[in-house]
């Protein structure tokens, strides 16, 4: 499967964070997340191995009981159903892969 860039089919999560499926598989799915400064993703844990680089900008990263300060160039790993979330400190674009295939993400699961 090939996707090629467009500007359109963004959904926006909560307050200040948007996010879009950039393309999938049969295991795992590429979703860009756009993250507005002070925007804050609350603590959550799902069924899904979450892998994570940060394009550009600042967050600080919770995952379980560890505190970590990205910025552009880091990256990460979730496990699945470990808590976690952050807190949007500038401007900032994430790029992140999900395993297994989120449904809730797939274009055409109705949001």
């Amino acid at each position: 499967m090939f996707n090629t860039y467009n500007d359109s089919g963004y959904s926006e999560l909560l307050p200040g964070i948007r996010q879009k499926t950039l393309i999938f598989g049969e295991k795992t799915l590429m979703a860009e997340f756009v993250l507005t400064r002070g925007s804050l993703l609350p603590p959550h844990a799902h069924p899904y191995e979450q892998t994570g680089y940060l394009v550009e900008g600042h967050l600080r990263l919770q995952i379980g009981d560890r505190e970590f300060d990205a910025r552009a160039g880091d990256a990460w790993c979730i496990p699945a159903n470990v808590a976690h979330g952050a807190r949007v400190i500038s401007d900032a674009v994430a790029i992140e892969v999900f395993a297994p295939v989120r449904e809730d993400y797939l274009p055409d699961h109705g949001r």
